[in-house]
């Protein structure tokens, strides 16, 4: 057993079953032994999954493209032309900032002098890899943990832009790996109950939560919250007994921080994600779960802690009710080959100003849009503030 497996066993022990939520934030993100933690590199080839930053810097390149469109226009519109800010959250290694910092200071130089990239990254060992891949733009990049820590640390900035965030905050596959809370449904009672972990012979293994250790006991809870725009289908009658789905309060409550930040400019978001209606479908009825381990999939996420990915789809629905509860407009929601197609588009009316489409371009941009590949898995929702 692993020094991870340990841990989360000698927890159950002491405490009982624990909440899904509490072993995939174990699972993936305790210091050390946590699944983004780990020294070696879990991404592309040689790791368990590919992103569209380990595709090339193609993806990388397209963002910065459509950022300096939006910075520009915010620049236009601002008093004194300001400083604008990018703000990524969940850089992972900072393979992303470094494509899409590359690609300004060649061919937006002057946007690029004026800008801030900020990284909200929680993790000393993340920061620490993060900043050996920026090294070359250690003048242009700031770390904070948080949204909180970062708030406090602009308020060292100049005083022309310690009044919100103006720029671009956005996020690349970040909101899936929150830790979920797992629920399903109790046809005969008509009412959702708790997954959580327990021991068995001393392995891992779904136990349904005791009422009154499960977060659904506080009817106010946000978990209890985040499935009251379910009720119309509970209702009816018609979800099969044992129908699980996954609610992400985290997720929502990051999106709502970020938006209440953002005081003008887009909040950017592309991830693995479905609408509400989607999360309910007939065929779902396991929920969205899964894990990669060695570019496999698994539906059994309690096996090898700390060894393999676990994510679950994002609820879209709640993500865009979040920013506008705060006040933004949402611009879009769309499928990643979709976003990227229309900004390649655009591209290709500016050549001169993005750079030559080379073959390799052109295959990064198939593999990056093909619905066989990552063009419809991903979705991307963009909201904005404007004064």
């Amino acid at each position: 057993m692993g020094q991870l497996s340990q841990k989360i066993t000698a927890e159950v022990r002491n405490q009982g079953a624990i909440p899904f939520a509490r072993f995939m934030e174990l699972a993936l993100y305790c210091p050390v032994y946590g699944y983004y933690e780990k020294e070696g590199d879990t991404v592309g080839r040689g790791g368990d999954f590919y992103t569209s930053v380990s595709v090339g810097s193609l993806f990388g390149e397209l963002l910065a493209f459509q950022f300096a469109e939006w910075l520009e226009e915010s620049q236009s519109c601002a008093p004194n032309r300001e400083p604008v800010l990018i703000t990524e959250a969940g850089a992972h290694r900072g393979e992303l900032a470094k494509d899409i910092l590359h690609w300004l200071r060649e061919w937006r130089p002057a946007l690029f002098e004026s800008t801030k990239y900020w990284i909200l990254e929680p993790s000393p060992q993340r920061q620490q890899w993060q900043r050996s891949t920026l090294s070359e733009f250690a003048s242009y990049v700031r770390w904070a943990k948080n949204h909180d820590a970062w708030a406090e640390a602009r308020t060292k900035e100049p005083p022309s832009i310690t009044s919100g965030i103006a720029g671009v905050i956005f996020s690349n596959e970040l909101l899936d790996a929150f830790p979920v809370h797992r629920l399903g449904w109790d046809a005969g009672d008509r009412t959702w109950f708790e997954w959580g972990v327990g021991l068995s012979r001393d392995q891992f293994v779904w136990v349904r939560l005791p009422a009154e250790h499960s977060v659904l006991r506080e009817p106010h809870s946000a978990v209890s919250s985040a499935l009251r725009p379910f009720e119309g289908i509970t209702q009816s009658g018609v979800l099969p007994d044992g129908f699980t789905v996954e609610v992400c309060p985290a997720a929502t409550a990051w999106w709502a921080r970020s938006a209440n930040l953002l005081a003008r400019g887009k909040l950017l978001t592309i991830d693995y994600g479905f609408r509400e209606d989607e999360l309910l479908a007939p065929g779902r009825n396991q929920g969205t779960l899964r894990t990669y381990y060695r570019h496999q999939q698994s539906d059994n996420p309690l096996e090898h802690p700390g060894q393999q990915d676990i994510t679950a789809h994002v609820n879209f629905t709640a993500i865009q009710a979040a920013g506008e509860g705060v006040g933004l407009q949402t611009d879009g929601f769309s499928t990643q080959a979709q976003f990227l197609t229309s900004v390649a588009a655009r591209t290709w009316e500016r050549k001169s100003s993005f750079g030559k489409w080379t073959p390799a371009r052109r295959k990064q941009l198939l593999t990056l849009t093909h619905p066989d590949h990552l063009g419809r898995a991903f979705r991307v929702l963009i909201q904005s503030r404007t004064p």
